[in-house]
């Protein structure tokens, strides 16, 4: 059961109508989050526009956003997000393949760069919520710093840590509102990962 109810839609506001009907369009379906998020009038009006500007195109690539955004999911335990980053990544190209490997944590296959990725991306997802300043003022170890500070530009790192920061706090919502899924069933061997 749900945490809170999820709004039908005629009772939607007036302010967030318009993006939840184009995004019902879009995927053929109200998404639970969407209509969670319904809860609080205006919200979805924001949400969506700011997820769309994190996750579409940029100057990061779309398979490394792709590829962390499920990895995140995957290290959250959230069923939910899983699904929902496997349907967008396997649309956007990823392989079923690369997927498996990935929640199997068989990062070989994938390139040097994306290893990197992987690594900043599990850094900042449970490494850094237990790492005092003491030990680290960001929360990261520096060499991870430097490798990564080295291997991407600076806008990528903005759209790569705040695509990380999204995901860690999405699944992190929809973990906690026990959704069902709406999108279908993530890959076998990704959904024995979780």
């Amino acid at each position: 059961m749900t945490l809170v109810p999820l709004v039908s839609k005629e009772h939607i506001d007036r302010a967030d109508l318009p993006l939840i009907e184009a995004g019902e369009e879009s995927f053929g379906t109200l998404l639970h989050t969407w209509l969670a998020i319904a809860n609080s009038p205006g919200m979805f009006a924001t949400y969506l526009p700011f997820v769309r500007a994190v996750t579409g195109p940029g100057e990061l690539d779309q398979r490394t956003k792709e590829l962390t955004a499920v990895y995140v999911s995957l290290l959250n335990h959230c069923r939910y997000t899983t699904s929902h980053r496997c349907y967008s990544a396997l649309a956007k190209g990823v392989s079923e393949a690369d997927l498996e490997r990935l929640a199997a944590g068989d990062f070989a296959s994938f390139t040097g760069r994306e290893r990197l990725a992987l690594r900043f991306t599990r850094a900042l997802t449970v490494d850094h919520p237990v790492t005092g300043r003491d030990e680290s003022v960001t929360g990261i170890d520096p060499e991870l710093l430097s490798q990564v500070r080295d291997s991407f530009k600076p806008r990528e790192l903005v759209e790569f840590v705040m695509s990380v920061g999204l995901w860690n706090a999405l699944t992190r919502f929809h973990r906690v509102m026990d959704f069902d899924l709406d999108l279908g069933e993530p890959p076998a061997a990704v959904d024995a990962a979780i």
